[in-house]
């Protein structure tokens, strides 16, 4: 029998359904602090859990900076206000809400006579995955502020809705906003 996700989830029978996200997903519920094992290594961290990244992007901010305990149980926490909401196994939830947030393609600055020209280029899937991971993050942190809920709940909202591909969503409306400018600069 396989180890459970914080001694509740199981993570086995989770569905994924962007191949080219899978290969880069690492539901490994052993290690969720490696210590930066990954840290000088080229894509290394595709190897890391992928609780283990979004508590890494939990502490961009000043306020969570270098607190993974912290990162770690905030992440318990929505976990457990997700499966009580959505009587769904929340690893499936943050599955298709990185699914849904995460960007397909993007501009990059070419420098032709003189100018830059924006020209749209498809993502890299280490790359779409790092976004939406972050965007997920960011989302949940910019919502705690001058707000009562606490940093848990607001993760919780910002994975459910980005699961439910809802505009509200911080993620998801980054993700159309990207793609509509890679958009225009085709």
């Amino acid at each position: 029998m396989a180890e459970l996700l914080f001694g509740k989830y199981d993570v086995e029978n989770i569905v994924i359904r962007d191949m080219g996200l899978s290969q880069y997903i690492n539901l490994d519920t052993k290690k969720l602090h490696t210590h930066g094992k990954h840290g000088n290594k080229r894509f290394k961290k595709a190897s890391l859990s992928l609780i283990e990244r979004l508590a890494n992007n939990m502490m961009r901010t000043e306020r969570y900076t270098g607190k993974k305990s912290k990162a770690i149980n905030t992440i318990k926490k929505s976990f457990e206000i997700i499966e009580k909401r959505t009587k769904e196994n929340p690893v499936q939830i943050l599955i298709r809400a990185i699914e849904n947030a995460a960007p397909r393609e993007e501009t990059t600055r070419l420098f032709l006579s003189g100018i830059y020209v924006p020209q749209a280029v498809d993502s890299a899937t280490l790359r779409r995955l790092d976004i939406a991971l972050r965007n997920i993050c960011r989302g949940a942190i910019s919502k705690t502020f001058r707000n009562k809920k606490s940093i848990s709940e607001c993760l919780a909202d910002e994975i459910i809705h980005a699961a439910n591909d809802d505009a509200s969503s911080f993620a998801v409306s980054k993700k159309l906003e990207i793609e509509r400018i890679a958009q225009s600069a085709r």
